[in-house]
């Protein structure tokens, strides 16, 4: 399905999300506070729209993806990336290698949460830090109901008209309104052993972050 729509997949989500992701993204990099030489896994990047700004602070950023026609529409873009293939159930990394790991708008795609979690958790290094942006639920109950609303009937015809594969977004509707809400993604994180767990609202809790620390052996 995302081999089908990564041509113009970060259009669709510029266009789908009003402006907004530029924002989370923004607020992603400052959460992940890259460091020179520190060695970043994006999870989901996609095309490593995502990986930049880490790459920009002096880190060894490795963008990981599932799908394969993300990434090679990725290494057109930017060809000096390391782009890695990779299921977030069975990461092809060793133990604790990376310094900080992050996924944005992937992990709700991942069939299993919380193997994905725990291997984010397997393949970070003691004292390292992961960083998730997904999208939430709304904490203003009227805006929640019209985000709802803008799911499931504005987004498709929206999707139509710039997507490569319309329908792919109708199956991203359907995941959203599903997801776990904040708490329950902050209990998934702590349950497979992260801490210092915290979530901050993006736009009023259309999108969530949350954060948490591996403990020092």
């Amino acid at each position: 399905m995302f081999d089908d729509v990564a041509a113009r997949y970060d259009l669709t989500n510029d266009v789908l999300s009003l402006g907004q992701t530029r924002l989370w993204r923004k607020e992603v990099d400052r959460a992940v506070a890259a460091r020179p030489a520190e060695r970043v896994l994006d999870l989901a990047a996609g095309t490593g729209t995502s990986s930049l700004p880490f790459t920009r602070a002096g880190a060894y950023v490795v963008p990981c993806d599932f799908s394969v026609g993300m990434l090679r529409e990725g290494k057109k873009r930017h060809p000096w990336m390391p782009f890695v293939a990779g299921d977030g159930m069975r990461l092809p990394f060793a133990d604790g290698v990376f310094d900080a790991v992050t996924i944005s708008f992937g992990l709700r795609n991942v069939q299993d949460t919380d193997a994905a979690l725990a291997e984010l958790y397997r393949v970070t290094k003691p004292g390292g830090r992961v960083v998730i942006c997904e999208f939430s639920e709304p904490t203003w109950e009227p805006f929640r109901t019209v985000y709802t609303e803008y799911l499931m009937r504005a987004l498709p015809p929206v999707a139509r008209a710039v997507s490569s594969n319309p329908d792919a977004y109708v199956y991203l509707a359907e995941s959203i309104r599903s997801w776990p809400n904040q708490p329950a993604l902050a209990a998934r994180l702590q349950q497979v052993g992260w801490s210092k767990v915290a979530w901050r609202n993006l736009t009023g809790g259309v999108v969530a972050m949350h954060r948490g620390t591996k403990p020092e052996v």
